[in-house]
This record gives C-alpha cells, structure tokens and sequence, in this order.
C-alpha cells in the first residue's frame, strides 16, 4: 500500500514540469497522510486541459451515501481498479497524477517495525497514478478526493513491502490523464517501477505519527 508521502517541491517548478498554467500556493509536507489535501494534476471535464488542484485523500465513489467510505480508500490495486465498484468509473473518466517527492513504507520484520524513505535515485518530484471523484453532500458543497494505485513491488521494494504506488513517466503523462485513452494502454501503464528508478534508505520512526513533520523526517538513520 502506500499510506504517507512527501511533497515539498515548490510551485513554480512543479508547474513547469507538469505543464500547469497555474499553481496554487503549496506549503511543504513531509509526512502526509489519508484525509489530508494533496496536489494532484489532472484534466479539467469542462475546459479539458490539465489543472492542478487539492484533494482530500481518501476516495468518495459519487454513489456514496457516506463519505466516511473515503477512510478505507486511499488505494485502489492495479490488478483489479477497472473491475471494482468503487474505483470502475473514475478509472476510466478521472485519472490524475498525485504529485510527491518520496514516500514511505515499513518494514514490519524483524521487529520492531522499521520506516523507509523512498525518493528518485536522481532526486527531484515524480507522479503517483491517481484516480479523482467528485461527491455532492446533499447539506453542503462538493467534495472531491482520490486515491492512488499501487501494484507488486519492484526488487529494491521487496525487502520492505510486498507493494508499492505505481509511478507514471513523464512520457506517459498524457495519456494516464487523456479519458479517451484505449484501456489497454492504460493498463499497461500500472507495472512496478524499474530498481534503478528509486533509492531508499531507513528514517526516524518520528514518521509513525502523522503529528510528526519537517525535513528531518528524510534524514537517514542507523536501525537500531
């Protein structure tokens, strides 16, 4: 699963980069976490070009009655997103990026449970395939969340997780976000990232509580 990641990229560069007109003001975050806001690329339904804009993590199928659902879904599994109730029809209509410089996931053994920061081996931001809905609260306004894919792990994951988010090249930005692209290509676009794209490395388990932010949480450690 991936259940934290980090931002901290500013706006300027990640407009350029994602090919955004405007981006709005985005305060850095190392250690983000299901329900909160998180920046996502995506197209627009009306004007059909690409946007970037906040959603809350966790998604709301635009059926729900409750949007307490969105607890339990900010992932959605590569192998079965097009066949699943929840996640079929944004899976087709409403994919985004979720931008993010690095993530977290944890070793559970041997324990007691270890934190590890994966970033691009180059470093710098890349993009989360995402899927984005949008729920009307019958008492209030609109509520638009999303969640983010993941697939098996790759070999530098493994030794960590057996799965991890699916990254989406640069060269494959147009079509994860493009509706009217063929599903096939779609979902061949949902594999493991190459070993060589990542690196990793042990951090504080400061990361455990959501509570906990700042720079210092990407600072390598010695297990103990």
């Amino acid at each position: 699963m991936c259940g934290r990641f980090v931002r901290f990229t500013n706006a300027d560069v990640i407009g350029e980069l994602y090919g955004l007109r405007s981006v709005p003001s985005l305060e850095p975050g190392y250690n983000i976490a299901p329900s909160e806001s998180v920046f996502a690329v995506r197209i627009n339904p009306e004007t059909g070009k690409r946007e970037g804009v906040m959603l809350k993590w966790g998604l709301v199928p635009h059926w729900a009655k409750d949007p307490a659902i969105g607890n339990r879904m900010i992932n959605a599994r590569a192998e079965t997103v097009a066949d699943k109730p929840s996640f079929r029809d944004a899976m087709k209509k409403r994919r985004c990026l979720v931008i993010a410089d690095g993530f977290y996931e944890w070793r559970r053994k041997p324990p007691p449970s270890q934190p590890f920061f994966f970033k691009l081996a180059v470093g710098g931001p890349f993009a989360l395939a995402g899927l984005w809905e949008r729920w009307q609260d019958p008492k209030g306004p609109v509520l638009e969340t999303c969640a983010i894919l993941t697939t098996s792990a790759n070999g530098l994951m493994t030794p960590v997780h057996d799965r991890m988010p699916v990254i989406i090249a640069a060269d494959d930005f147009g079509r994860w976000l493009d509706p009217g692209t063929d599903a096939a290509v779609v979902a061949a676009l949902l594999q493991p990232a190459p070993d060589s794209l990542l690196a990793s490395f042990p951090v504080s388990r400061a990361v455990n509580s959501p509570a906990n932010d700042g720079p210092a949480l990407i600072e390598p450690v010695i297990p103990a």
